[in-house]
């Protein structure tokens, strides 16, 4: 893979920037945009970007950081799934923490925000708590967003419980946007004031990239991102108008910028320090790039990618039509087409080719891998194993020059495991998944060195790119984020099945 982005040069710029704020204040509150950790985004559109890159650099500041985590009562009640995972916000908030700690940061509490008693929530709150877990909770601010005069009374901030921190940076982060952190950052600074300390507010931001064309590829493979928020960049005209600069942000930002300039000028007793929403992120990501040419092609394959995605959703019925349409329109303004990705056309071709020669005309499932060196692989369902675990055999067999008529697994471990999920658990669907083939596969690599030296391979998959003729299953899916493996898939189902196979 080509590189086109400096992480090293990155991580010195945007840490040196972040102390260079906190400075200024007694604390310093700084949202963070985006993904904590596992930012998989950022690491496909900016090829040498590694997706632990802010983890990494709060781990150098742990004795100036604390960490509080907001998720929105709303999204815990609908069970909200953070999409890169496949888990719900909830459970993805256990995660986080457990991550934290292994990064020796000090998670400081959970703030569960626009809190009104939701059954569910109430649930969560006793889980955590239970575990030992600071929770905290915040009802919807009285007064937001026009009235600033209730907004920043005991009757709007003052409502909120204070949450005590001790260290000069604290990090307000969640599992997904909407969470409520900005309102938490304000709340904060609303109790730091009335106690007499002197607390500043910032965001580490990652997309839009502000010094990077308003129409660049990057910054339209966020709002491919984020087509679900309506999310549109936009020139900072606040910026422009303060410096005679071009920067580009996000709609959401400009809108609320002057209401949020009033809080915060209504907080402090002082005229804001920042003239436009452009001045309140801590976005140094620009100046890692090392080769546009490199970053464009990758965007643009992940607008690709994010289409699939969204139709997938569309057919789940987890999106609406208007966000699938916009979609489409992301597509169009840069004149790509499905087939630009390269492992959709042999997967469908495949698939056709297969339907042609059954008699039923059923459909085929069909997966395409594009491995490193440039093969691109097929695998198909069976009654022993689905599409997405088959061309994970036939690409480990490729990387170990094993022929294919070589069998890695042995059918006396296979068998009794089609028994296992048929018979004694009575499945549907007895072919093994993803996760099934690969377990089967350690097995027989005890005894069987060919088995081995394929085991051995799977590394290698990590950054291959892979398309699927039908919907995948939440295993495959798993599976395939696990091995590093960038998948889409067609909007199809495997089957006409609306509970089985489906």
């Amino acid at each position: 893979m080509r590189i086109g982005f400096d992480h090293k040069k990155y991580l010195e710029e945007q840490s040196k920037y972040i102390l260079e704020r906190v400075n200024d204040y007694d604390k310093l509150y700084l949202e963070f945009g985006g993904k904590l950790l596992f930012d998989l985004h950022a690491k496909r559109v900016l090829p040498g970007f590694d997706e632990n890159a802010k983890i990494k650099l709060l781990h150098k500041l742990k004795e100036k950081v604390e960490v509080i985590i907001c998720i929105y009562a709303g999204d815990i009640e609908r069970n909200k799934i953070r999409g890169d995972f496949g888990i719900t916000y909830d459970i993805d908030t256990l995660r986080l923490i457990d991550d934290l700690r292994s990064y020796e940061l000090d998670v400081n509490s959970v703030v569960i925000t626009r809190y009104d008693g939701q059954p569910a929530t109430t649930v969560f709150i006793n889980k955590l708590e239970r575990r030992g877990i600071k929770v905290y909770t915040h009802r919807a601010t009285k007064g937001y967003p026009t009235d600033v005069d209730t907004i920043v009374s005991d009757e709007g901030y003052g409502k909120n419980p204070y949450i005590e921190t001790t260290k000069p940076i604290v990090v307000v982060t969640a599992p997904g946007p909407g969470s409520g952190k900005l309102a938490t950052c304000l709340s904060q600074l609303y109790h730091e004031y009335k106690q007499g300390r002197v607390a500043g507010y910032s965001k580490f931001e990652t997309f839009p990239v502000w010094n990077v064309p308003l129409k660049h590829p990057l910054n339209i493979a966020y709002e491919a991102a984020t087509v679900d928020l309506k999310d549109v960049n936009m020139i900072d005209s606040f910026h422009f108008d303060a410096y005679d600069k071009i920067a580009v942000n996000y709609n959401r930002d400009i809108e609320t910028f002057p209401v949020l300039r009033r809080i915060i000028e209504k907080i402090t007793g002082e005229e804001a320090v920042y003239k436009s929403p452009t001045d309140m992120g801590v976005n140094r990501v620009g100046y890692g790039i090392t080769d546009d040419e490199v970053i464009k092609e990758a965007s643009k394959q992940e607008i690709i990618r994010r289409y699939f995605k969204t139709g997938c959703e569309y057919k789940k019925g987890h999106v609406d039509k208007e966000t699938f349409e916009r979609s489409k329109l992301i597509m169009e303004e840069l004149n790509l087409k499905q087939e630009d990705r390269k492992v959709v056309v042999p997967s469908r071709e495949r698939s056709a080719e297969l339907r042609e020669r059954s008699s039923e005309g059923e459909i085929c499932p069909v997966v395409a891998m594009e491995l490193n060196d440039g093969t691109i692989l097929t695998g198909k369902n069976s009654s022993i194993m689905d599409a997405p675990a088959a061309v994970i055999l036939n690409a480990v067999k490729h990387y170990a020059n094993i022929s294919d008529e070589i069998h890695l697994i042995s059918p006396l471990i296979l068998e009794p495991i089609i028994n296992l999920k048929s018979k004694t658990l009575g499945s549907n669907n007895a072919a093994l998944d993803c996760e099934e083939i690969l377990i089967a596969l350690s097995i027989c690599a005890v005894t069987n060195p060919t088995a081995q030296v394929a085991m051995e391979k799977l590394t290698m998959l990590k950054g291959c790119q892979a398309h699927s003729t039908t919907i995948l299953s939440m295993n495959d899916e798993q599976t395939f984020r696990k091995l590093g493996i960038d998948v889409t898939s067609d909007p199809e189902y495997s089957s006409e099945s609306l509970y089985y196979n489906s």
